[in-house]
């Protein structure tokens, strides 16, 4: 059976200077321990707000890792050193433009400033990568909105089986998915 490992990524350069305690890692990690009931690791990264560490942090997360999902926190607005989705799609063999979307409507829902948010979603051979806003109220708004799908589309790109607890959020799979062993 694949070990299931998730990457969780906080993009700041404050916090990786010490300056601000990280907020945004540990809300990630906590709604996705609420999220699933399938045995998995965190591996855990928090790196400054440029696009080379960026992108080779994903990459080895993805590759040498082999993290079947991957989430980030901050650098997904509009201000200059925010690229976190330019590294994103540098990475990714597929966008996935429907979590973009949906994570957005769900935002504007709270605040006009969600229009502002960049971030993306996209594949790298089987993982998949999930750029989400930096507060942990909007994590978790965000996560609630695109969840539902991800255990599916981990399926379609052959990465491990994820079960969820459906008391907190259900993962959907049509009825033809048959789950792998």
């Amino acid at each position: 059976m694949q070990k299931i490992k998730i990457g969780f990524v906080t993009v700041s350069d404050r916090a990786s200077r010490g300056e601000y305690e990280d907020l945004g890692g540990p809300a990630m990690r906590e709604w996705m321990t609420e999220a699933l009931t399938s045995e998995w690791e965190p591996v855990v990264r928090l790196i400054e707000d440029e696009q080379p560490i960026i992108e080779s942090t994903l990459k080895a997360l993805v590759d040498d890792e082999g993290c079947c999902l991957v989430v980030t926190t901050g650098g997904t607005g509009p201000a200059k050193r925010d690229v976190t989705p330019e590294a994103t799609e540098a990475v990714c063999d597929k966008i996935l433009d429907g979590f973009a979307e949906q994570m957005r409507a769900v935002s504007l829902q709270y605040v006009p400033t969600a229009i502002l948010s960049r971030q993306i979603a996209g594949t790298r051979g089987s993982c998949l990568i999930i750029n989400l806003p930096g507060k942990p109220s909007a994590i978790s708004e965000c996560l609630e909105a695109v969840f539902p799908a991800v255990p599916y589309c981990i399926d379609l790109i052959d990465g491990p089986y994820l079960e969820t607890n459906d008391d907190f959020i259900k993962g959907f799979r049509p009825k033809h998915a048959v789950r792998k062993s």
